[in-house]
């Protein structure tokens, strides 16, 4: 279970420093990618969920403190799509890229729709960036998943004896 803990804490770390240089990359040209969210929904695709649900929360709530939108968003907004994740779990294989790809698109989509409906309800504002913008950062999240589901599977089941 430690081993397990320090595993998950060495990927969080890589999957913010991952986040921090796409954002600063891609920033710049109104391009947000959502490193955090595929981190979380790869984590419980491969975890059980007393491993899935705290990571997909601390995940969200780590954006959270580093935003100035409404405190909690990204919290709830990551927990029901590990929840999604795990509903999911049964019917679609994680292991294989094309899953993933329309999962994350799909979480994607579900997120910032879901953050702006809940920014505009609770808030007041919305913080629409535009069709093209809003489009590509959802595809370019969805190609970059098997990238990261791969990363989070090599690093979670390397020195486990199947």
């Amino acid at each position: 279970m430690m081993t397990t803990l320090m595993k998950l804490f060495l990927l969080f770390v890589g999957s913010t420093v991952l986040h921090w240089a796409f954002t600063a990359v891609l920033g710049g040209v109104g391009l947000s990618l959502n490193v955090m969210l595929a981190f979380a929904c790869a984590v419980c695709a491969h975890l059980k969920p007393q491993y899935g649900y705290p990571t997909a929360f601390v995940c969200g709530l780590f954006l959270d403190f580093f935003g100035i939108k409404l405190f909690g968003l990204h919290a709830l907004t990551f927990t029901l799509c590990a929840i999604a994740v795990y509903s999911l779990e049964k019917r679609l294989d994680f292991d294989a890229p094309v899953p993933q790809m329309i999962s994350l698109w799909g979480l994607g989509l579900f997120a910032a729709l879901f953050d702006l409906v809940l920014l505009k309800v609770c808030a007041g504002f919305s913080a629409w960036p535009g069709f093209w913008p809003f489009a590509a950062g959802i595809t370019l999240n969805a190609v970059l998943a098997p990238a990261i589901f791969w990363a989070v599977r090599r690093v979670l089941t390397r020195g486990i004896k199947a």
